[in-house]
């Protein structure tokens, strides 16, 4: 059965301090993304590919968001969700006048932003791949893979190493989220459903224990980093493939 290709996304974004990490997490996703700092470069990507959507920045240096849009919708019709800052409204309206499809208010949650792509190229008739689809998709980061159906995670020698119900957790919050900072709360919000009176430093400890299972050395982490008053960051790029025909 032939599976249907990876939904292709056009980043743009003058900022790269936002467009890489975010770039990254939509790849984790499942997608193909190309990212472009300007709406110059974005012009010249497009004359190589043609996305499937489009994420446009509204407020960029030389041509804005704005002109870009109205170019991308009535000479070759692609869907667009901008990327907009609060303050922008009058903006995101002539935004939606123009044609654009959706846009996402920053700071914005990475999954809201996933679950507006999937809604508006359903709307189009252009569905991506369901993340249920990619359930067993594979994680890999580092020489290092998760099965996330098996919960296995083996080495780059493939050799498994155990981890418990709640390293998993922790594992694939970060996996799901890489280069993101992600406070201690949220955390435990995706580790443990606040099902339980848990203090901070449940995750401390949850981190101190996966970090003795994936890092070379815990006094000098390269993948979990701590960030001071913000919690913990993933540093490393990961990647969702599908399994292979034994796996």
């Amino acid at each position: 059965m032939t599976s249907q290709a990876p939904t292709s996304i056009l980043l743009v974004d003058d900022e790269a301090t936002l467009r890489e990490p975010l770039a990254d997490y939509l790849a984790g996703q499942g997608f193909t993304v190309t990212q472009a700092q300007s709406a110059a470069a974005a012009r010249t990507e497009l004359t190589q590919m043609r996305p499937d959507i489009v994420l446009l920045d509204i407020m960029m240096p030389g041509e804005d968001g704005l002109s870009l849009c109205r170019h991308l919708v009535e000479t070759q019709g692609l869907p667009v969700i901008f990327l907009t800052a609060k303050g922008e409204a009058m903006d995101r309206i002539l935004g939606l006048e123009l044609g654009a499809d959706d846009y996402v208010v920053k700071p914005f949650e990475p999954r809201e932003l996933v679950a507006r792509i999937r809604t508006v190229l359903r709307r189009i008739g252009r569905a991506p791949s369901a993340q249920s689809d990619m359930e067993d998709w594979h994680y890999e980061f580092e020489g290092w893979t998760l099965d996330p159906l098996k919960r296995k995670l083996t080495d780059s020698q493939g050799v498994t190493v155990p981890i418990s119900t709640a390293e998993f957790r922790l594992l694939r919050a970060f996996l799901d989220s890489p280069r993101q900072v992600m406070d201690r709360d949220l955390l435990l919000d995706l580790v443990q459903g606040r099902t339980a009176q848990l203090f901070d430093r449940a995750v401390d400890n949850q981190v101190s224990r996966l970090r003795r299972k994936i890092e070379t050395d815990t006094s000098e982490p390269q993948l979990i980093l701590t960030v001071r008053g913000g919690g913990y960051r993933f540093a490393a790029g990961v990647k969702r493939v599908p399994p292979g025909p034994s796996q």
